[in-house]
């Protein structure tokens, strides 16, 4: 399926949990001075303005993002506050930045960056949002490719998942997916980011990934209130396998900050 387009929802509170997962686990990748990889499956165009009629339609992004910033969710030395100064002077205050460019933001020369994306549009946009970052962008389904780089050069590195939930399939699928990459890369930080809904249909997805013992597993849940009436997304979550160390101590600060809403 083809209809999704992210830039009615960004900047949402679940963009706010799961970017700030993504930069403090890319800040704490970078620390080592040795290459890695960087990996997503549904990249979305890269680059919001929540200016735009889209955007403000939902008011998603104004109890989300727009909050986070106006109380203080982030120090100013939290990699996602560097990351949000970074795109607003380049881009004008009302830019956000998608997970592509929370990555091109923080990774270096050195590292490796793989993004793919079906929708055409959105395909052609992340395209040229990416295009000074030397990162590879293809067209393709991103379950399709990341088969084909696993194990990727270099070998340290993080994948993000991050479908649409679209196609209900995904949910039941995705379990036997990840457990494929990490065949195949067993050393990788592999981050799936999920939504709460009403109709809790993410249980048995969770269910079944926490059945299958994974090293250094974690998974992060955080619940909101609907972003209007009849909006059946309530919360969420990313699950992570190779977490990296002291990221529960990020996780606990997030979880605090959500119970205050």
């Amino acid at each position: 399926m083809l209809s999704y387009q992210h830039i009615y929802h960004a900047g949402n509170l679940a963009d706010v949990q799961k970017h700030a997962l993504l930069a403090w686990t890319l800040r704490y990748l970078t620390r080592k001075d040795k290459p890695l990889s960087y990996i997503e499956t549904h990249s979305g165009r890269g680059l919001y303005q929540l200016d735009t009629a889209e955007a403000v339609r939902t008011g998603e992004a104004a109890s989300g993002t727009a909050r986070a910033q106006r109380e203080g969710w982030f120090d100013p030395d939290h990699p996602m506050a560097q990351v949000l100064e970074a795109v607003q002077a380049r881009h004008g205050a009302a830019a956000y930045p998608g997970s592509p460019l929370v990555a091109a933001n923080l990774l270096r020369e050195q590292d490796s960056l793989h993004f793919a994306e079906l929708h055409p549009q959105e395909y052609a946009a992340l395209s040229l949002t990416l295009s000074p970052n030397g990162a590879k962008v293809y067209q393709q389904d991103g379950f399709e490719l990341v088969q084909s780089l696993l194990p990727p050069t270099p070998r340290r590195g993080l994948m993000l998942i991050d479908p649409s939930y679209e196609v209900k399939a995904d949910y039941a699928r995705i379990p036997g997916i990840i457990a494929k990459l990490h065949r195949k890369w067993n050393v990788g930080v592999i981050a799936l980011w999920y939504p709460l809904l009403t109709d809790g249909r993410h249980s048995s997805m969770i269910s079944a990934l926490n059945s299958m013992d994974y090293p250094k597993a974690i998974c992060h849940e955080v619940t909101f209130p609907p972003a209007r009436e009849g909006h059946r997304m309530v919360g969420s979550g990313m699950f992570m396998l190779n977490a990296p160390f002291g990221i529960e101590d990020e996780m606990r600060r997030i979880s605090g900050l959500f119970a205050e809403l």
